[in-house]
């Protein structure tokens, strides 16, 4: 089986969205893509440009992560958040919040990825629960599925190395 590569976004709900991609690559290798930083700082870039200055991980219930980006137009951004629960390599749900750099998407969110493989195909798909419908909106007017795909392109080169 060949992975469908097209990001699938979503909205079931006034303050959530789905998101879903499969990659070419066990559910194992997508997850660690997920929860390494030497992988993360490889393919969670977003849009050409950008660059992650701080990518640190504490993966345990209760642990946390922070995430710092730059642009080479001097824009910057970070986001943190933490574990809520863990289920390597099936699941992860965590909070996460912007410290600055993405107004619109003010608040803090929880995010739900779930991994399901099928003959060597994994589908990744993350739903994002926002703390309102203008926080929702708000993440999709400021070009967030442009970003996400740009990324997971870029993860597709990691998980194929």
């Amino acid at each position: 089986m060949k992975a469908n590569r097209k990001l699938i976004v979503e909205t079931p709900s006034d303050r959530e969205i789905v998101l879903k991609r499969q990659f070419d690559a066990p559910r194992a290798a997508v997850f660690r893509a997920l929860t390494e930083p030497a992988l993360l700082r490889r393919w969670m870039l977003g849009p050409p440009g950008w660059t992650m200055t701080v990518c640190e991980i504490d993966l345990r219930v209760g642990g946390g992560f922070r995430y710092a980006w730059k642009n080479t137009d001097g824009t910057e951004m970070a986001m943190r958040g933490t574990y809520r629960e863990i289920l390597a390599p099936e699941r992860i749900v965590n909070t996460e919040q912007f410290e600055f750099g993405c107004e619109t998407q003010a608040g803090e969110q929880i995010g739900t990825a779930v991994l399901a493989e099928a003959n060597g195909v994994t589908t990744l798909t993350t739903t994002i629960l926002y703390p309102s419908k203008e926080a929702r909106d708000g993440t999709i007017a400021c070009g967030m599925e442009m970003g996400v795909a740009a990324g997971y392109e870029r993860l597709d080169g990691v998980l194929a190395a």
